[in-house]
């Protein structure tokens, strides 16, 4: 049985458990922090969807859930802690769903106890599968220390609550990170080693990292969270695309370009070895008071090594930044993040996006001006709301730079520096190059959705701000 059988058992459970407080000198006030009365341990069939002893458990989960799988073994480590709890969050959610009605937490008991006492080998008095699973912090017999294990549980009973839901801390460990001031608060070991990189990156036009944390909670699992300053003016999206704020102006986009390609020429070469951002987007570019950019969103980053020119990796991102030789065959390079800026600098100065998901027979916006380009109507490329502000031959300038960083071949377009000095008029432009046959979004999703290197491409549409995942 999950639960005591009737009153009696559990009021002495309960007065045996108060005696053994007494005799450690722990105040009685502490046992009704942790239960409201005996009663809360008298077994209920309405508890948790009909559950009331192991063969109850067998018809309503079945031998092989989630928990039988990813709560064996040692629990020590955050990785195998964060797989139980995410296994133990599903089987409570899919527990609810057969209960709806009922608004307690016997459901989430009754899960962390199936873990602890059935599913571990080692049992619920291990330190290791304790402080995982039933968040109690147990001595370590093995070590005949007296101090308690370290950190407390993936599986918190102290729960954080607002006006919405209730959310399971995966873990309260927190410390600095050597020479970077952020602090990891929760978090599993993947996304501290991607987080304590990015965290030591500090550039006027990039967005500092302040902090992360990993929760969870029973109705949307578990969630990544990065802490940034906050940007009172949103993202350059917002002024681009949403309808009803006030239009960017030709001296702010150009600041605005400006300064994302400082920032990209930092990750490049003002530090070793390089950052490629991998995910350069509007929605990623957020302007501070005064409207200066900051890149921002370093989740997809990749930091390459000491000497090497490229990566072969797995593909992420969003439809219409890709660089193509990126989205096919996954090489990355400093020009992936190049032709991901080309087409942002097409989209600030257009105010159009890079493809209208609602059209399927939709240019890309880098097909389109240089469509414009060729036809000798470059000024037809310009934002209506900037066409009468700027210096045409600037402006032009602009696009030219734009069409030349996100071509199609890799050997064609600058380095980020090189493109910076072009727009600030350093260095001339070159001629820009033909350009192959256009694409249209039917046929960029068919080469996305029949190569084998696809992974977690995100499909922003222009008439909502949703994203879908295509894995393979």
């Amino acid at each position: 049985m999950f639960y005591l059988p009737n009153e009696d058992a559990a009021l002495s459970c309960t007065s045996a458990f108060k005696a053994k407080l007494s005799s450690m000198s722990i105040s009685q006030s502490f046992v009704s922090q942790c239960m409201n009365g005996s009663n809360d341990f008298v077994v209920k069939p309405s508890s948790c969807g009909g559950i009331v002893t192991m063969k109850d458990w067998m018809e309503k989960v079945g031998p092989n859930s989630l928990l039988d799988s990813s709560c064996t073994g040692d629990l020590a480590g955050l990785t195998r802690c964060s797989l139980c709890l995410d296994a133990g969050l599903k089987v409570n959610t899919y527990l609810v769903s057969l209960n709806p009605n009922v608004t307690n937490d016997k459901c989430f008991y009754f899960t962390a106890i199936y873990a602890a006492a059935i599913v571990s080998e080692f049992g619920p008095e291990d330190s290791r599968t304790a402080a995982c699973v039933l968040a109690l912090p147990l001595a370590n017999k093995a070590s005949r220390s007296r101090h308690l294990s370290r950190g407390t549980s993936k599986w918190d009973k102290k729960r954080k609550q607002d006006a919405l839901h209730q959310g399971y801390v995966t873990s309260v460990k927190s410390q600095i990170l050597p020479n970077t001031g952020a602090k990891w608060f929760q978090g599993d070991e993947e996304f501290i080693n991607e987080a304590e990189i990015i965290s030591k990156i500090r550039h006027r036009n990039l967005l500092p990292l302040r902090g992360f944390c990993v929760t969870s909670d029973n109705l949307n699992g578990k969630g990544r969270y990065l802490v940034y300053d906050f940007m009172p003016n949103g993202s350059l999206d917002d002024h681009l695309f949403n309808v009803g704020t006030k239009r960017l102006s030709w001296p702010q986009r150009k600041n605005i370009i400006l300064d994302v390609a400082k920032g990209l020429a930092y990750l490049h070469y003002g530090i070793k070895p390089s950052i490629y951002h991998r995910d350069i987007k509007a929605t990623n570019i957020l302007l501070d008071m005064d409207m200066k950019a900051r890149v921002a969103d370093f989740g997809l980053a990749k930091q390459i090594k000491e000497g090497q020119t490229h990566l072969t990796t797995r593909v992420a991102g969003t439809y219409g930044y890709l660089a193509p030789e990126y989205a096919l065959y996954g090489q990355l390079t400093e020009k992936s993040d190049v032709y991901s800026f080309g087409i942002m600098i097409l989209e600030i100065m257009s105010g159009r996006r890079v493809l209208d998901a609602s059209n399927s027979s939709a240019l890309l916006v880098t097909d389109w001006a240089w469509t414009m380009v060729k036809s000798r109507n470059v000024e037809g490329v310009f934002d209506v709301s900037i066409k009468d502000e700027g210096p045409k031959r600037v402006m032009e300038r602009f696009v030219h730079v734009g069409i030349l960083c996100a071509h199609v071949m890799v050997a064609l377009r600058p380095t980020i520096e090189d493109a910076l000095r072009m727009l600030e008029g350093d260095i001339d432009i070159p001629r820009l190059p033909d350009r192959p046959l256009p694409l249209g979004f039917e046929s960029l999703e068919s080469l996305s959705l029949h190569s084998d290197r696809f992974r977690d491409i995100s499909v922003s549409s222009s008439s909502n701000s949703l994203s879908r995942y295509i894995q393979k």
